[in-house]
């Protein structure tokens, strides 16, 4: 490599399309003949694999926190890019690690995550890549709450009640389940105010613009 390379971290809540736009650039520098690691943790497709929701995945490798990501990374030769999805998994030694692989291996290292828990919390791991990151973007595809407002909120959702305490780390359905009754989660986005309230969909006797 000719030069230290970049950490760039995407972030957004869920259903923005972090793991589409991880997969669309991990393609672009395919075409260009570049070479590249993909790595991710807890897909929701299961392990080894980046997925996207509208069909698009490609084989990765699955992260643990007792991974060296820079000994990883580098362990086949030189690499000019890594993709990281799923970044707020990662502990901030590792996050550091990342910071490494670009600024003494030269690689381009684009992270995407989740900034905040179920909690409105930061995880360890985007905090980290706040701290760290030479570029923090935004991903620009607006999530919306069930009311029309923008949903910036990770609801964990738990019996059809929003939950507020539990485990930072939960991997569950994606889609509603009401008859399930059996303690089974969910994730849901929400605006703030709806988030603060824990209300989940319109109240029938209430007026419309609630």
């Amino acid at each position: 490599m000719t030069g230290p390379g970049v950490v760039r971290f995407f972030y957004g809540p869920m259903d923005c399309g972090k793991s589409t736009l991880a997969l669309q650039i991990h393609e672009n520098q395919v075409r260009q003949g570049r070479r590249g690691v993909l790595m991710t943790r807890l897909d929701r497709s299961g392990p080894a694999r980046i997925s996207s929701r509208i069909g698009l995945s490609s084989p990765a490798i699955e992260l643990t926190d007792e991974l060296d990501l820079v000994a990883t990374i580098t362990a086949g030769g030189a690499v000019d890019y890594v993709v990281v999805d799923e970044a707020q998994f990662l502990t901030p030694a590792q996050v550091d690690q990342l910071g490494v692989v670009a600024d003494e291996y030269g690689a381009h290292v684009f992270a995407f995550g989740i900034a905040t828990d179920f909690r409105s919390i930061l995880f360890a791991g985007s905090a980290r890549l706040f701290e760290i990151a030479d570029q923090v973007s935004p991903v620009q595809v607006e999530v919306l709450c069930w009311c029309g407002r923008t949903a910036r909120f990770n609801g964990r959702v738990v019996d059809e009640q929003l939950a507020r305490q539990g485990p930072t780390v939960l991997v569950a359905d994606t889609e509603p389940d009401p008859a399930a009754g059996d303690g089974r989660a969910r994730y849901q986005v929400l605006c703030r105010r709806h988030y603060r309230s824990g209300q989940l969909a319109p109240n029938p006797t209430a007026p419309a613009d609630v």
